[in-house]
């Protein structure tokens, strides 16, 4: 019934350092659209942006920053998000580790963003062809 996920929503504080972190650090392309409303792009998928108070209707019943625990997987191996990370001075806060995703095994580092939501961006491991069936 359900295909994939089209977009999420963050609830943030601080909307400018909130644009930093997913356009600088993670590489988004921020998008605005609607009466000035912000989203961050990336493959087919987006993150729509709301700051806390001032939130769209409808929304999340309690729309809270920070409550969020994202999982990405990379364009890129890890070695190099580990170095793009490192080189924007983010903290990187734990991994790599080894983990499970939806599709199998995964190798993943975390780190938070200024609302301190929980953000894993992971690299696929081995083949995913046997999980696509």
């Amino acid at each position: 019934m359900i295909a994939h996920l089209d977009h999420l929503v963050l609830t943030t504080i601080d909307a400018e350092a909130c644009k930093d972190f997913y356009v600088r650090v993670m590489g988004m392309r921020l998008e605005t659209f609607g009466a000035g409303r912000i989203a961050f792009r990336f493959g087919d998928q987006k993150i729509n942006v709301h700051v806390r108070g001032h939130e769209f209707e409808p929304k999340a019943h309690l729309p809270v920053p920070g409550g969020l625990d994202l999982c990405f997987i990379a364009s890129k191996n890890l070695e190099q998000v580990i170095g793009h990370i490192e080189s924007e001075g983010w903290p990187i806060v734990e991994g790599p580790v080894q983990r499970t995703g939806a599709t199998g095994p995964i190798r993943s580092i975390y780190l938070r963003d200024p609302d301190l939501n929980l953000i894993e961006i992971s690299e696929q491991l081995g083949s995913t062809a046997e999980h696509s069936q």
